[in-house]
């Protein structure tokens, strides 16, 4: 019985449990002999079965619960089953009650252990009936020595045969696969390495070096990394980093995020204070015993759990009003039908109070809090002294504290930093009340020891104060050096450059002046020798100007009919582009440039190749500065490779450069590649350019100009200068204000000034009454002094800027007017009026002539021009040849040199019903008009008379008739006579709709509509290309034998395009319609003049028919 019991509580050996057995059976063996020998018959053997039933069954449940864990001790390893034997019969055990059978146990790590199956109830009698030797034998059995076992060398066998079929390497798997269970395994044949000898010592690192970021990458960070092998990536993302395979500055993402997101409940701060209710299950890890209130709890258990103190590691950080609890091992809970405990629970909360930052030791509550927390009542003291110490320096009154929080905070602070005022506070029950008291200025100071701190507080900010002051003071000289070195160091190197470049633009100049002079001395010999024109149609206008224009490089490609100048035989061109030359525009100008051998011939199949002749680059500076505005001379000169390209084409030749509107950059230019220029100097270009600049050339070459006044500078001026051209000429209605540095009309404004003149009546009586006595100043005094008190009210309500895109408001304008200048001029009093412009040439010798000259078209409004009629029809030529040549002779004696253009405006004077010729511009520069004039003669191959102002081409070419009549010998041939041309020119033509076909759709169109140029009568269309990309502007040329029928053709050609690049919702940014009908009324003045002349040529015929037929009847 006891060997059972030993059993039951724990594993012995094998022996010693068995013999034990074997001694209870040979006890229960002589018991029941006994009882056999002097019992009753059946009483004492049914007595004696249910003994010996109940020691077998004690005896097989022992041997069960122990079997395999005798067996691992015995063995030191998992026991498991014998090769099966298909060939032979499987053992049966000895006793097939006792056959052990396998069973899953997860204590094994999933191994199966051998479990004895226990007896049925029904076959422990025939198991007790058994002898000893049989149950001595089943021990055995169990022992290692049965025949449920194996022998210990066949279990050794079965071992290594186990061992070698797990290991396919081993030289016996085939064999005892092949043995054991009939499988044929393949033969491998693999060759082996020869491992070193285990007695020699070798040395050497065991393990692989790991791959590092190359040299190339570490040389050049741009190499893209390389990528990185399972084998690094396994070494975790920080070898990674330091092996130079993930850059430092590299964006990791793991996937998956070790980071999970969720939403974080909110409660309600009102339920921070509310007890928790409960939900009738305790859990005595939270529970807390006062141990001094209740002398039953030590009768309960004796024994004291020790306390054990938390780590570092396994403390969660908690805020100040967090329920303290244990972080012990829960137990498990009680069933809900468990009666409650008789211990007797004191209530969980401990308060005491503090009085004046002190507290009663011998107060109860204070007593039964520190009998409750005796154990950690040191740590719980130094969290009260720092508790008191606040309350004292801050002179609280009184103060209830939570002790059972006190002491959460103490355990919670113990081993880290002391604890905050939040955190002090939060154990203090009527903390509201404290931390209003806190928060009270000056609080801080009613402590024991308030004199001291408030001294060493005023000494503190004091000494701050004075710290701060003097750093500030510090930053801000060192701030003040700085930026005075800076701007010194600035001032110092910009004077230097500022000199260096004004040292450069002298020489440059110097050199300009030089190379004149020898150019006006060879100018004859220039003009009949071979020569290259270098064409740059430059527009160096002021920075302001540039970058106000749209398309700027387009407004500069406006004069492609340079290239003309090939009607020359002797002239080689090179034209530098401002915009890039697409295929299409080269093969136009090589076809349209081809034309002229066969226009001098009038056979078509005359054409020739004329590339030789011309060469246009484009300087490459364009790609470095797309949006700088800068002129075209100065991307010249920014550009070393068109530079030199020029210079290989003049190499040995002779060679000048026609600008357009100078720049500084262009005597740069004409230093780097030393050729002269034809044009004025700069300065000179731009003051006399300027609408005042022009107005001391009208001035000195004494020609008629508008009333007005130039240089005006102030408001003052501006008001002044108006009131007195108003009284001094009361009949003009309208007056005009100038910009002096704008162009094509952008800068002039307007004001009807009689119109809101309330004075206006008035003064005209005074003129009246004054008669010929007005044109005295002293007859002026009362009207200007009215009229001048009412202009400014008049100007600020009813100036209008002419062009709104430029200056919207005429504040704009004028803000514009008194920055850079300007003028008040008179707008002719007249409905009628007509503008022209003439251009001029001085050359270098001194030379005056004129070139060209026409009436102008307004289509963008009455102060732009848009095109031109050639020639003049307005004025007679004689009395503009005497303006131009005045003017012309006025620049010269101011050195003018080269191209430049007059603008004149005509009408009828409506009191002398004269005709009046005003000079109102002067732009002296390369004009549109006569780039278009060069195109005009090359196509018709005509000339142009001045003199007369009269276009003549040469006569068609007629074929000699065979006849067998022979002339008179004293008849002469007479020469044929030359074709007179008009001709109606314009380059500002724009529709946004071209931009949706390309050039060659466009001339297919045109050939459509007959709209081409006749080279045999020398009349049609000619076009010019202006832009490769965008395709909105192009120029146009008509010529015809009368100017009604040029101006018909123009306005028909118009409407055409307008027509069929356009569609009723999509008639896009165009001019056509305005110049269509500018043209109409240019065309009705035209028929009306013509009719008047004829009426005029029939009247005087029937006068001269009349004196003719007086003067016959009289004789």
């Amino acid at each position: 019985m006891q060997a059972a019991a030993m059993m039951e509580r724990r594993p012995e050996e094998v022996g010693e449990i068995l013999v034990k057995v074997q001694e209870d059976l040979r006890q229960l063996r002589d018991r029941l002999v006994h009882q056999v020998g002097h019992g009753e018959g059946q009483y004492a053997e049914v007595i004696d079965l249910k003994a010996l039933e109940n020691a077998i069954e004690r005896t097989e449940v022992g041997v069960k619960g122990r079997t395999h864990d005798v067996l691992r001790m015995i063995n030191n390893k998992v026991q498991t089953l014998p090769a099966v034997d298909f060939t032979g019969a499987t053992p049966q055990p000895r006793y097939p009650e006792m056959a052990p059978y396998e069973q899953y146990d997860p204590r094994l790590g999933g191994q199966s252990q051998l479990i004895i199956r226990p007896p049925k109830r029904a076959d422990s009698r025939l198991l007790a009936r058994r002898p000893v030797a049989q149950l001595t034998q089943l021990t055995r059995n169990l022992q290692g020595g049965g025949p449920l076992t194996e022998a210990p060398g066949q279990m050794t066998k079965l071992d290594m045969s186990m061992k070698a079929v797990v290991n396919p390497e081993n030289t016996q798997t085939r064999q005892v696969m092949s043995d054991s269970y009939g499988i044929q395994l393949p033969l491998i044949n693999k060759r082996e390495t020869k491992q070193p000898s285990p007695s020699k010592l070798m040395k050497g690192t065991t393990v692989d070096h790991l791959a590092v970021l190359p040299r190339s990458n570490r040389v050049d960070p741009q190499i893209p990394p390389p990528p990185i092998a399972d084998r690094d990536a396994r070494k975790g993302i920080l070898s990674l980093m330091e092996r130079g395979l993930i850059p430092p500055a590299a964006e990791l993402t793991l996937d998956p995020s070790p980071v999970k997101h969720r939403v974080a409940p909110l409660h309600d701060p009102a339920e921070m204070f509310q007890p928790k209710k409960a939900d009738g299950r305790f859990n005595l890890a939270q529970v807390k015993l006062d141990v001094s209130s209740n002398k039953s709890l030590d009768s309960m258990d004796t024994k004291k759990p020790e306390k054990t103190p938390q780590t570092a590691d396994s403390r969660v950080t908690k805020t100040p009003l967090q329920v303290k609890t244990f972080e012990a091992q829960l137990q498990p809970l009680p069933p809900p039908t468990t009666p409650a405990s008789t211990v007797n629970f004191k209530r969980s909360g401990h308060r005491f109070a503090i009085q004046n930052g002190g507290i009663r030791d011998t107060a109860p509550d204070f007593v039964a809090f520190r009998q409750h927390y005796v154990l950690s009542w040191g740590s719980i003291i130094t969290a009260l002294e720092h508790l008191l110490r606040l309350l004292r320096d801050f002179a609280v009154p009184l103060a209830f504290i939570n002790g059972d929080k006190l002491a959460d905070l103490a355990l919670e602070f113990e081993l880290e930093k002391a604890p905050t005022k939040e955190n002090l506070l939060s154990v203090i029950v009527n903390w509201d009340d404290v931390e209003a008291i806190l928060r009270r200025p000056g609080r801080r100071f009613l402590g024991p020891d308030g004199e001291h701190v408030a001294a060493a507080k005023i000494q503190a900010m004091w000494k701050r104060y004075t710290a701060r002051s003097s750093y500030v003071s510090y930053r801000q000289r060192k701030w003040a050096a700085g930026v005075i070195a800076i701007s010194w160091i600035m001032n110092i190197k910009m004077a230097k450059i500022r000199k260096q470049l004004k040292e450069t633009r002298l020489y440059e100049l110097e050199s300009y002046r030089r190379r004149r002079k020898v150019f006006s001395d060879s100018w004859d010999r220039i003009k009949q020798s071979r020569r290259t024109i270098i064409h740059i149609p430059s527009l160096g206008y002021s920075q302001a100007v540039r970058d106000s224009v749209k398309d700027f490089g387009i407004k500069q490609n406006t004069q492609m009919s340079r290239l003309c100048d090939l009607r020359d035989p002797q002239v080689d061109v090179i034209y530098v582009s401002p915009v890039e030359m697409s295929e299409e525009m080269l093969q136009y100008y090589s076809k349209l440039l081809g034309l002229r051998p066969a226009v001098e011939s009038g056979a078509v199949e005359d054409q020739s190749d004329m590339q030789d002749r011309y060469k246009i680059v484009v300087p490459e500076a364009f790609d470095k500065f797309p949006s700088h505005s800068m002129c075209l001379a100065t991307h010249l000169k920014y550009s070393p490779q068109a530079l030199q390209r020029i210079r290989n084409l003049i190499k040995g030749k002779e060679a000048y450069i026609v600008p357009g509107v100078l720049h500084k950059d262009d005597l740069a230019v004409s230093q780097i590649l030393d050729v002269p220029i034809l044009g004025s100097e700069p300065e000179v270009g731009h003051l006399y350019t300027t609408k005042s600049g022009s107005k001391r050339i009208f001035a000195s070459a004494k020609v008629d100009t508008p009333p007005g006044e130039y240089d005006i500078y102030s408001l003052q001026q501006l008001h002044e200068s108006l009131a007195l051209l108003v009284t001094e000429n009361l009949n003009v209605r309208r007056w005009l204000f100038k910009l002096d540095d704008e162009y094509m009309g952008r800068g002039i404004a307007y004001c009807n000034v009689i119109e809101h003149l309330n004075c206006y009546k008035w003064a005209m009586k005074e003129q009246l009454r004054y008669g010929e006595k007005w044109s005295k100043k002293w007859a002026h005094e009362p009207a200007l002094i009215k009229i001048q008190a009412e202009i400014p009210d008049i100007l600020d309500q009813f100036g209008v800027p002419a062009n709104r895109k430029r200056f919207p408001t005429w504040d704009k304008f004028l803000e514009a007017f008194l920055s850079q200048g300007g003028i008040i001029e008179a707008c002719p009093p007249s409905e009628s009026v007509t503008t022209l412009s003439a251009d001029m040439l001085i050359e270098p010798t001194g030379k005056i002539r004129m070139i060209a000259n026409g009436d102008q078209i307004k289509a963008e409004g009455p102060f732009v021009s848009w095109g031109l009629s050639v020639p003049q029809s307005s004025v007679e030529p004689q009395v503009l040849n005497e303006c131009c040549m005045r003017i012309g002779e006025s620049c010269r004696t101011r050195g003018v040199l080269g191209y430049f253009s007059v603008d004149f405006v005509t009408f009828i004077d409506p009191k002398t019903m004269e005709q009046v010729l005003w000079a109102t511009d002067l732009n002296l520069s390369y004009g549109d008009s006569t780039g278009m004039r060069e195109l005009m003669l090359y196509v018709t191959s005509g000339t142009f008379d001045a003199e007369n102002c009269v276009i003549q081409a040469p006569p068609l070419a007629k074929k000699e008739k065979k006849d067998g009549r022979r002339r008179r010998g004293d008849e002469e041939e007479q020469p044929p006579t030359p074709l007179p041309r008009y001709a109606v020119m314009s380059t500002q033509l724009l529709h946004s709709n071209l931009t949706v076909i390309h050039y060659s759709v466009f001339f297919q169109m045109c050939r459509a509509h007959g709209i081409g140029f006749d080279i045999k009568e020398k009349q049609g269309t000619v076009f010019t290309l202006l832009d490769s990309f965008k395709r909105e502007h192009i120029g146009m040329l008509t010529v015809g034998e009368s100017l009604q029928g040029a101006l018909a053709t123009f306005a028909r050609n118009m409407s055409v395009i307008h027509q069929e690049i356009s569609a009723p919702n999509m008639q896009g940014e165009t001019n056509f319609k305005a110049a269509i009908s500018d043209i109409e009324g240019i065309l009705g003045t035209t028929i009306q003049n013509v009719e008047r002349e004829q009426q005029e040529v029939e009247a005087q015929e029937e006068e001269e028919e009349k004196q003719q037929q007086q003067g016959l009847g009289g004789t």
